[in-house]
């Protein structure tokens, strides 16, 4: 068993897939025990944006610590990943919320409800998370 390294290009188009996957977000709670939650997201150059709540165990923890993973998954044989450790910047604009809650929220359910999970979630406690890459970890056909 084996697999192939990924090209550098790999993972930007992994990432940007449809029908589109689902991160999951590696996080430190206060209490130094890990959190994992899955999170919608959408690239802009080499950031991976997504958004949650500074109320949540998750925003809480970016606020405190900017350093997260992100693992994203092909969970279909011969089996993909790509993992990115990276930093965070946070916005509460009212502007870039609404742009990027539109944005995401049509990329997951849609172009004709884009505008309503834009409306939903750009509303405060959200925030904009903006994760910049400090590592890449990327793998093709992983069971080969």
């Amino acid at each position: 068993m084996g697999y192939t390294e990924a090209p550098e290009e790999f993972w930007r188009q992994f990432i940007s897939a449809m029908p589109p996957r689902t991160a999951k977000c590696a996080v430190v709670r206060a209490d130094g025990s890990p959190l994992v939650a899955p999170v919608w997201v959408d690239l802009d150059g080499d950031d991976i944006v997504f958004m949650t709540s500074a109320d949540t165990v998750k925003g809480k923890a970016l606020l405190r610590d900017p350093r997260v993973s992100l693992c994203f998954d092909d969970e279909r044989p011969p089996f993909s990943f790509c993992t990115i450790a990276g930093t965070v910047t946070l916005s509460t604009d009212p502007e870039e919320l609404r742009a990027w809650a539109t944005r995401i929220g049509g990329r997951y359910m849609g172009a004709d409800v884009a505008a309503s999970y834009g409306e939903r979630n750009s509303q405060p406690p959200m925030m904009v998370v903006r994760v910049t890459p400090t590592k890449v970890t990327a793998k093709i056909d992983v069971a080969l």
